[in-house]
């Protein structure tokens, strides 16, 4: 109940959403948790760009539109929404309550992984057999690539599992960007290589 206040006035999802964020973010990473908060045009992409570049909750909180808006894969559309987020009282309160209730306020420690993704976009839809969504997003942004919710021009490769979101997959064949299967993205997270899985490999 350390919540219960704290969640008044949002919608049934949303509250449904925070209170799965704040089991998860007692163990995962600080980005789930701003995922869970449903703050308007923020992604995984964006809430892991600010857990990374900004390092604690805290530092999101109080962080300016402009030092928002200076780092790569956030922009002002995100800034200045995360930003109107932290100013409403009634939010700042229920930051406070979820932070009493346990939750992780730390951003991820810097990355061991061979950078093999730096400069790459690679979006995943369906479901990998040895991968979760966020545990294969946190493996693509761990190794210097950035993984957002949809598929646009900017994509380098669209990572196919079972049950994939048919528009992002008519999208990213309209657009002639690079399927990979769950081996071929193995293969991508290692080498930092596209290799088409009905051909030969390129390097990337």
């Amino acid at each position: 109940k350390a919540t219960a206040d704290g969640l008044r006035g949002l919608g049934e999802e949303a509250v449904v959403s925070l209170r799965s964020s704040i089991e998860d973010s007692k163990q995962k990473p600080l980005a789930n948790l701003l995922i869970g908060l449903n703050i308007r045009h923020l992604g995984p992409s964006g809430a892991q760009a600010l857990a990374e570049s900004l390092g604690d909750l805290h530092r999101i909180r109080t962080a300016s539109i402009d030092e928002m808006s200076s780092i790569d894969g956030v922009g002002s559309v995100i800034a200045e929404s995360v930003t109107r987020w932290f100013n409403d009282p009634g939010h700042n309160d229920l930051i406070d309550r979820l932070i009493d209730a346990g939750v992780n306020t730390d951003g991820p420690a810097p990355s061991n992984e061979a950078q093999t993704l730096l400069g790459k976009v690679i979006v995943v839809t369906g479901t990998l057999e040895g991968w979760g969504r966020d545990d294969a997003e946190a493996a693509i942004v761990a190794r210097g690539g950035k993984s957002p919710g949809s598929v646009s021009k900017k994509t380098t490769a669209l990572v196919v599992g079972a049950s994939p979101g048919a528009s992002k997959l008519t999208k990213a064949e309209a657009l002639g960007v690079p399927i990979l299967d769950e081996a071929s993205f193995a293969r991508l997270l290692e080498t930092g290589e596209l290799v088409d899985p009905n051909g030969p490999g390129d390097s990337a």
